[in-house]
């Protein structure tokens, strides 16, 4: 350390001579005035920077000090070199050879007082501890590792702004190590302000530099609470990511797929990525991309099909076939991806649920759901049965393939998506008094009316809904009122105070049973008619009626008594 401190210092005193010699030497040129006089003024900027520097405690045991004055030094003694041959009218290299030596003298002196800029305004010259050198991974003094991870940030994101190409390829290495450690480091580097200096690199002209700098934003991406800053860089970073889809190795346009998945969350970043042919470019990924490309790729078309302005691009792009393909044949993640991508594109478009089907859309939902996949991967396909179910001529189609009991099947997993998904299949599959008496026989009602004791209020009117379709068929009615919690169950979802619950399903569960002598009785005692009172007060459709015919069951009651 002491070398280096030796070596600063004499560095620094030399350049203070070179600096003033050169400004010396720029008085008496007599050839290109004009560009002299402009490199006069960047010394007396380069001259304050100096100070400014200098006055930083660290400045002489930064290692990116030694870097920078090193740099100057270099750039000095060319200029003081090429000032002296300006002094005569008789240029000795010619007038267009010397010209770019000057040219490149202002070039080198416009990043040397940028550098300095970036190293005032970093904060590193004023942290405590520093590392060894340019290859070094430890520091010597911190306070916690949360400290020293946060030294360690700012200090390779100086170096990425700072230096030459070589350098910022070692600094970007070490970036990568750090943030692929810890989703915590991920957070502390993006805290210094990594991401607008991450953008910045995508305008390299390396390509190694770009592919790398791509893999560290999309190693970002993946920690949720940074998305906000990744969509706040814009247009700027979309185009990039975009062109890297078209240009890139296959590990870049994996980890290009990695970040845009994360900003197509954004209507208006998958309008600006269908607009410059996103989609196409994604679906060449699925039909030719790596393994791992191509499920990060159908992720990507997943969140833009979400999106109903999105739809006529994929059907100009005949992504239909292509998404089914990868469906067939593509990882697990792949498949997953691809069919959550088409129920997103089915949803409310009858003609692209018909075109599902001709292209072998129920073949392919069926080899997937029978493969056996992680049951949370189930949750896209029963979503997709759902949405074709909302079309009674391809709802038919599904109910011959059996997948009633599919479905069925699932309503009682341990995945709460799932749970939630089967039970708005369960009630767009039962469109007819065949295929609600096909789903009690199957057990659904019981697994239903064990939902509507869910945590999830999303859970607990997914199951109502379903019932209250179900319990047309009297069949259902049967096995419904046999179950112990079934009314008093329903019965509570009527509370107004339990909220995101839509009352007109309870409601028609109960209205449906309510004939009953037993079943009135029940519903008295669980409290309906409090409930009910206030929901008529509310205006709720269907209240008032079901409770005149709980209060005319009490009025029998007592006449029957006399």
């Amino acid at each position: 350390m002491k070398v280096a401190e030796n070596d600063r210092t004499t560095i620094l005193h030399s350049t203070s001579n070179e600096l003033s010699s050169l400004l010396q030497s720029i008085s008496q040129v007599q050839t290109f005035k004009g560009k002299w006089s402009l490199i006069k003024s960047k010394l007396h900027t380069l001259q304050s920077q100096l100070l400014d520097l200098s006055d930083f405690p660290n400045f002489s045991s930064n290692p990116l000090s030694l870097d920078l004055l090193r740099s100057i030094s270099a750039t000095l003694t060319d200029a003081v070199s090429l000032s002296s041959k300006c002094q005569t009218p008789n240029l000795s290299d010619g007038k267009l050879q010397t010209q770019s030596e000057i040219d490149f003298v202002l070039a080198k002196l416009d990043q040397i007082l940028k550098d300095g800029e970036v190293l005032i305004k970093s904060g590193v010259l004023q942290d405590s501890a520093f590392f060894g050198g340019p290859n070094s991974s430890s520091i010597s003094v911190v306070a916690s590792k949360r400290e020293a991870v946060r030294v360690e940030s700012r200090n390779l994101i100086t170096r990425l702004q700072v230096g030459t190409p070589e350098s910022k390829h070692v600094a970007m290495d070490s970036l990568l190590g750090l943030i692929c450690e810890d989703d915590k480091n991920v957070l502390i580097a993006v805290a210094q302000g990594v991401v607008p200096v991450l953008v910045k690199l995508l305008d390299s002209s390396s390509l190694e530099m770009k592919e790398k700098t791509v893999s560290a934003i999309a190693r970002v991406s993946m920690v949720d609470s940074t998305k906000n800053v990744l969509i706040a860089e814009g247009l700027f970073l979309l185009n990039h990511l975009l062109r890297m889809l078209d240009s890139g190795s296959g590990f870049a346009k994996e980890k290009a797929c990695l970040a845009l998945r994360t900003l197509s969350f954004s209507r208006e970043n998958a309008r600006a990525i269908v607009s410059r042919g996103g989609i196409s470019s994604l679906l060449d990924i699925c039909q030719a991309g790596t393994p791992g490309s191509q499920a990060v790729a159908a992720g990507v078309l997943r969140n833009l099909a979400a999106f109903e302005e999105t739809r006529d691009n994929f059907i100009e792009e005949s992504a239909v076939s292509i998404l089914l393909g990868l469906a067939a044949s593509g990882t697990v993640t792949a498949q997953e991806n691809a069919i959550g991508c088409l129920g997103n594109l089915v949803s409310g478009d009858e003609n692209l649920k018909i075109l599902v089907i001709r292209e072998g859309g129920v073949e392919c939902l069926m080899n997937f759901w029978d493969g056996e996949p992680p049951i949370r991967s189930l949750e896209v396909a029963v979503d997709l049965l759902k949405n074709l179910a909302t079309s009674p001529q391809v709802g038919e189609v599904l109910v011959s393939k059996g997948f009633i009991s599919r479905v069925a099947g699932v309503l009682n997993c341990g995945v709460l998506g799932v749970r939630i998904a089967a039970a708005k299949a369960v009630f767009e599959l039962g469109f007819s008094t065949k295929t609600r008496k096909e789903i009690g026989e199957c057990g659904c009602v019981s697994n239903l009316i064990k939902m509507l004791d869910g945590k999830a209020s999303e859970e607990k009117e997914a199951a109502a809904k379903a019932l209250s379709s179900l319990m047309l068929y009297v069949g259902n009615r049967r096995i419904f009122q046999k179950e112990e919690r079934g009314i008093v169950s329903a019965v509570q979802l009527l509370d107004p105070l339990v909220q995101n619950s839509d009352k007109k399903y309870p409601i028609a569960i109960l209205a449906s049973i309510v004939h009953s002598k037993r079943c009135r009785k029940q519903m008295v005692a669980a409290g309906a008619c409090g409930y009910l009172q206030k929901l008529v007060e509310m205006g709720v459709e269907g209240a008032k009626k079901l409770l005149e015919s709980l209060s005319r069951g009490k009025l029998w009651g007592v006449f029957a008594r006399r």
